[in-house]
């Protein structure tokens, strides 16, 4: 059977034959309707956030018409909900590949769901956010004061049809399978239906100027590598995600919108030639920060943990050095110490070696506050995903990190206080007889009891 190794296998939605822009966003809305009616665990699983019921079936549809002003109005797709005498409904608009949400043409679905007292409008593209009440799309506010406008990118229904077909499972095997057909027809590049592509036009340009310090927060080409990088960012946490079956989120300031992040980013961009970013996963023993040095050309990911609080500072080095006992040697260890404005570095083959090497010069008693250990590689200078370029190379060493590191590392925790142990002597020694008083005492209580709780004669 050798000759079957070449042979494709037959899919329920081929990406063979589309051709054209329409066509691929015209497939992709109805591949993916279709599997939310086909799989109602996974359509409940993403419209759970949009706040839609659980319904006992999701009806969807697909270049529904309406009429506005003796013009048609026809968005990509709808889904509706019911439940008892209740219907949720919600108008889509997708786009594939490289194009791009309209704010005319979304704004114009928000004003037909209003007068039809819908729900809202979800839009689905490549443009990855931080949220699905967070939109690509600057949309004037009145539009949105009665009706909703949520987003999804393809990368985030991608993560969630992995994490219920390969973690949470589906009930039933024909739609298990059905939703496996799903993955694969949104992995196929042809779909258009992919993750984050690259850096974008002005990543060259920017990486080139960042070491000649000839970048201005306000140029547009240093806004777009930060819009860039904040995309990337959560294309790291959905691909976690995805593997971990667990929501992993950018850890940035509550009240910080998306506009003052990427201006914030633009400013450090600008300012330092640096690109970082916080990564919480639940339950590790600390955040992952993700930092990009284009000056440099390396890239850091590192991970803090506190040090233990008990123990000479060799002996609480050597509780970060069980932890790493199959880590790769070039790891950079960092000790930070209390009142002290720089920690103290080596890498962990020159720690193994000796563990002073981590202690604090000054004052060799001083104990370590917290550790951070770190894996630094050159840079991928690339813009787009292939080997040698910025996001593919981050990307695994991301994932190596978490992989080798991260998953690893435990907190530290104190043991619990301790129970002297008891004598021998004393643990075998018998029990002594109470003393005379005690026991005359105790015959004096148990004969009241014994008379108060006899039944009384007194027939009177």
């Amino acid at each position: 059977m050798a000759e079957r190794d070449d042979w494709l296998p037959a899919r329920l939605l081929p990406t063979v034959g589309a051709r054209g822009q329409e066509e691929q966003e015209k497939r992709a809305t109805s591949v993916l309707l279709a599997v939310m009616h086909a799989v109602p665990e996974f359509g409940h699983a993403l419209l759970h956030e949009l706040g839609a019921p659980r319904s006992p079936r999701i009806d969807t549809y697909t270049e529904v018409r309406f009429k506005r002003a003796d013009k048609a109005v026809i968005p990509d797709g709808a889904i509706v909900c019911e439940r008892a005498t209740k219907a949720w409904t919600c108008l889509v608009e997708v786009k594939t590949a490289g194009a791009a949400l309209r704010a005319e043409q979304v704004g114009a679905y928000l004003d037909v769901a209003r007068e039809h007292g819908y729900a809202g409008v979800l839009t689905i593209s490549n443009d990855i956010t931080d949220g699905c009440d967070r939109s690509p799309l600057a949309i004037d506010g009145r539009k949105l004061k009665s009706t909703k406008l949520w987003h999804f990118s393809w990368w985030q229904i991608i993560t969630e049809a992995i994490v219920q077909h390969r973690h949470h499972g589906i009930s039933d095997p024909a739609q298990a399978w059905i939703l496996g057909e799903l993955i694969a027809y949104l992995d196929s590049s042809a779909s258009g239906a992919g993750g984050f592509e690259d850096m974008g036009p002005s990543w060259v340009a920017v990486r080139d100027g960042a070491p000649n310090r000839a970048l201005r927060a306000g140029d547009p080409g240093v806004r777009d590598v930060a819009i860039r990088w904040d995309q990337f960012v959560q294309y790291l946490c959905l691909g976690l995600s995805q593997d971990l079956a667990k929501r992993v989120t950018q850890v940035h300031p509550r009240k910080q919108d998306p506009r003052a992040r990427v201006e914030a980013v633009s400013h450090r961009l600008a300012s330092d030639g640096v690109l970082e970013a916080t990564i919480r996963v639940p339950n590790a023993a600390g955040d992952v920060v993700v930092r990009a040095d284009l000056r440099a050309r390396k890239t850091q990911v590192a991970v803090a943990v506190q040090a233990p609080l008990e123990g000479k500072p060799t002996t609480r080095v050597g509780w970060l050095l069980r932890a790493l006992t199959d880590a790769r040697p070039d790891l950079l260890l960092s000790a930070h110490f209390p009142n002290a404005r720089q920690p103290i570095t080596a890498t962990l083959d020159q720690v193994r070696d000796n563990r002073e090497t981590l202690g604090y010069p000054p004052d060799p008693k001083r104990s370590p506050r917290d550790f951070t250990v770190a894996l630094v590689r050159s840079m991928g200078g690339k813009r787009g995903r292939g080997a040698g370029s910025f996001v593919s190379d981050t990307r695994a060493q991301v994932f190596d990190f978490y992989r080798d590191i991260v998953q690893e590392l435990r907190r530290w925790q104190a043991k619990p206080p301790r129970l002297p142990d008891v004598p021998e002597d004393v643990a075998e020694a018998p029990t002594a007889d109470p003393p005379p008083f005690v026991a005359a005492e105790a015959r004096e209580v148990g004969s009241a009891i014994d008379v108060a709780s006899r039944p009384s004669t007194d027939s009177g």
